[in-house]
């Protein structure tokens, strides 16, 4: 089972568009929007085989989840569970410290508990671009064009990364989807892109979306 966990990021729903558009090709997954229930309805250590996030806590009126669902997300992961975290959902959980050293590279928040320098979002058209990496899925995603969205920069690296995407922009060039493994074994990947319905409704987006899901299930 899929559990897939979005908030509406402030209007946009991007968890809801791909939703939409992955759900026929992943029978019995579960979608919740701005609802954390998910975490504790599931029982998440046995029978969740991959938690797809779209995220932040604490943003879009949500409140900050519990320590009952700190238990389970940290359950499932301690078991070696997979992850997906896409856009900011490496900020998904930014309050818990263990969270914060295990999401590889992450999205730093304005009220950052360490006081780290906050990430940037400028906002242009942009190329996602296939890395030179040895990575296996390097040969199975798609380079992307898409329209003015934010794109997410200058995140902080907490552990070691394989990235997979890439994006050259005049700021700088910056990993757009990259792949880092938990202390417990599991594997989380990072697609960043984007929360416009141009780009979360993107044929090309929602294909390399698939990809990364087939492969995480297959570990």
């Amino acid at each position: 089972m899929i559990l897939f966990v979005a908030d509406d990021h402030y209007g946009s729903h991007p968890g809801l568009e791909i939703y939409e558009r992955i759900k026929d090709c992943y029978p019995g997954m579960l979608f919740y929007e701005n609802d954390w229930s998910g975490f504790t309805t599931v029982n998440m250590e046995r029978d969740c085989d991959l938690l797809i996030l779209n995220m932040i806590a604490d943003t879009c009126g949500n409140p900050l989840p519990g320590t009952e669902v700190e238990t389970a997300v940290k359950s499932y992961l301690e078991r070696g569970g997979n992850m997906l975290l896409l856009h900011g959902s490496s900020a998904a959980f930014w309050h818990w410290k263990w969270w914060r050293e295990i999401v590889g590279l992450r999205w730093v928040r304005g009220n950052d508990p360490e006081g780290v320098t906050p990430s940037t979002h400028p906002k242009h058209p942009y190329t996602l671009r296939i890395a030179k990496s040895s990575h296996p899925l390097c040969e199975r995603l798609r380079a992307v064009e898409l329209p003015d969205d934010e794109i997410y920069i200058n995140l902080e690296q907490t552990a070691p990364v394989h990235v997979i995407m890439d994006t050259q922009i005049e700021e700088g060039i910056f990993p757009q989807c990259h792949e880092s493994v938990t202390p417990w074994g599991g594997r989380i990947i990072a697609f960043i892109p984007g929360h416009e319905k141009a780009v979360t409704s993107h044929l090309d987006v929602i294909y390399d979306i698939r990809v990364l899901i087939d492969y995480l299930l297959s570990l």
